[in-house]
């Protein structure tokens, strides 16, 4: 299995906005007042050319099968950003790539100056929602900025920090088996 994660291009607008809007059809997530009946959606790589913000797009032996940004989103505190785009279709998940998205988004929105970051979804999303928990995000009462996702009815922020904690703490139970990854095997798949 070849795997790559690279930033969008322009090529990816298509095949991004129908896996996405997949994921949503397998959640049976709300629609209306989302990401799936956001125009946006159809054009992430014109959306990804603003300053302090990158989509990366993951492929499994050249097909586009996840995808995660960080997007400076209007009305978010000084420092803060928006982890957005979160989709991760069928064949792509249970693989820890999940995980390496979120890593890579993390590293971004630190080179990139913020210090926090900020998560909106909905409760059809549980699996997400509890690899935010373990990844240290704190659910809050109200959303932050003004994201135009009026369905999104969860919100999460953590302080971002590449340590050990998140590398290796609980969260890196496989899900295919339920069993703890070592040290070795995460560190190998974060570099490759």
């Amino acid at each position: 299995m070849t795997t790559i994660i690279r930033q969008i291009q322009k090529e990816d607008n298509l095949a991004l906005a129908e896996m996405i809007r997949t994921v949503f059809i397998e959640h049976d997530a709300a629609q209306e007042g989302t990401v799936f009946s956001d125009p946006t959606t159809d054009h992430l790589f014109e959306l990804f050319q603003v300053e302090k913000a990158v989509l990366w797009v993951l492929e499994i032996n050249e097909e586009v099968v996840g995808c995660c940004g960080v997007y400076p989103t209007e009305g978010l505190p000084e420092k803060c950003v928006e982890l957005v785009k979160f989709y991760i279709s069928k064949d792509g998940r249970g693989l820890g790539f999940g995980l390496k998205l979120m890593y890579k988004c993390f590293e971004s929105a630190l080179e990139f100056g913020y210090q926090s970051i900020y998560i909106e979804s909905l409760p059809e999303y549980s699996k997400a929602v509890e690899i935010y928990k373990k990844a240290g995000f704190e659910q809050l009462k109200n959303p932050l900025g003004n994201s135009g996702h009026p369905a999104c009815n969860l919100w999460f922020l953590k302080d971002i920090e590449l340590d050990e904690d998140f590398l290796f703490g609980k969260i890196l139970k496989s899900e295919k088996t339920g069993k703890n990854v070592s040290r070795e095997t995460i560190l190998k798949k974060l570099k490759s």
